[in-house]
């Protein structure tokens, strides 16, 4: 009976060495796909604890994915050592200020038209490579030089990348503040009084405010003016997406869910709509349907290694996440 004791205490001491030495594998190997440092042992001790917390809740999910309970699927990306507050103090920054707004004209309906069941802007070559703003709350800016790269090609037939910089630096007086949030019809706004903002080429993307530097022989694109749609409005935003081209919207983007996000179509029903609570800026730049259900196809600005090569499918269903909230497009 001892010896049964004995072998069995032995048995259970060596699966918890190996379970340890997996996590702990698995936690290195985290750290060098995405070139992870910290401080001190201390700090790689709580973040491998975020970490595997996080591992914990997304398996979990993914078995409900594999038994067909949700349609999205979440994945270990790059965030899974970030708290949840470090992650939307970090990667978000939609601040609207409509009191600042000089100009906008509101988007009108067209009657009786027939829409494409499916549109992809990137398929037309009006969407640039899928741009990271890092750990900055730029977003906006990102938003904003989108939706301006896309009708600038719709018009000119050039594809041209334009400065998210240029914005961050130079845009302070609309208000927008950098790195720690903005306004994409502000930028418009700066874009228009500014008599164009510079190229991405001219003016490269650096993660930080700095002094402006904008150059006039380094205009990338210019706007007359920008139209807003009626809030929560999809159709409006469906048609817009078919007839003009990419949009500028806002999103609630403060779930785990969200941020972890892989593939799929995704759909919580946690995620508002509300207005006051919208804070990331993206891009739609296409819509579609996949089995019987609407999504919309949208650019983010976190890194092609995020999502499906940097863009999510957002379900239609409820103006999930506020998606078709303030959606707004530049007139070149």
């Amino acid at each position: 009976m001892k010896l049964i004791v004995v072998l069995c205490t032995i048995l259970a001491v060596s699966q918890a060495l190996s379970y340890s030495e997996l996590v702990r594998q698995e936690w290195n190997t985290f750290k060098l796909q995405h070139r992870k440092k910290y401080t001190s042992p201390r700090e790689d001790e709580h973040r491998m604890q975020i970490f595997m917390e996080t591992r914990n809740k997304i398996a979990k999910h993914n078995e409900a994915f594999e038994r067909g309970e949700v349609t999205y699927k979440m994945g270990l990306n790059k965030f899974a050592d970030m708290t949840n507050e470090e992650f939307i103090n970090t990667m978000t920054g939609y601040r609207p200020n409509k009191l600042v707004r000089s100009r906008g004209l509101n988007y009108t309906r067209q009657n009786n038209v027939r829409l494409p069941s499916s549109v992809d802007w990137r398929q037309q070559g009006a969407v640039t490579s899928v741009k990271n703003q890092g750990q900055c709350g730029s977003c906006w800016a990102f938003s904003a030089t989108g939706s301006i790269e896309g009708q600038h090609f719709r018009k000119t037939g050039k594809l041209v990348s334009l400065s998210e910089q240029n914005l961050m630096d130079c845009a302070t007086n609309y208000p927008n503040d950098g790195c720690n949030g903005g306004d994409m019809m502000a930028a418009f706004d700066y874009v228009i009084d500014n008599g164009g903002i510079d190229t991405e080429d001219s003016y490269p993307y650096e993660e930080r405010d700095g002094r402006c530097r904008y150059k006039a022989q380094n205009i990338g694109a210019t706007i007359s003016d920008y139209v807003a749609l009626s809030s929560g409005d999809q159709a409006a935003l469906k048609e817009a997406v078919a007839n003009v081209g990419p949009v500028s919207v806002a999103m609630y983007a403060s779930l785990n869910s969200f941020g972890y996000y892989e593939s799929g179509v995704y759909y919580d029903a946690a995620c508002s709509g509300e207005y006051y609570y919208l804070n990331h800026g993206v891009l739609v730049v296409g819509y579609g349907t996949e089995d019987g259900s609407d999504y919309w196809i949208v650019k983010n600005s976190w890194g092609d290694d995020w999502g499906e090569s940097g863009y999510f499918r957002i379900s239609t269903k409820n103006n999930n996440c506020g998606i078709a909230t303030e959606p707004t497009y530049p007139i070149v």
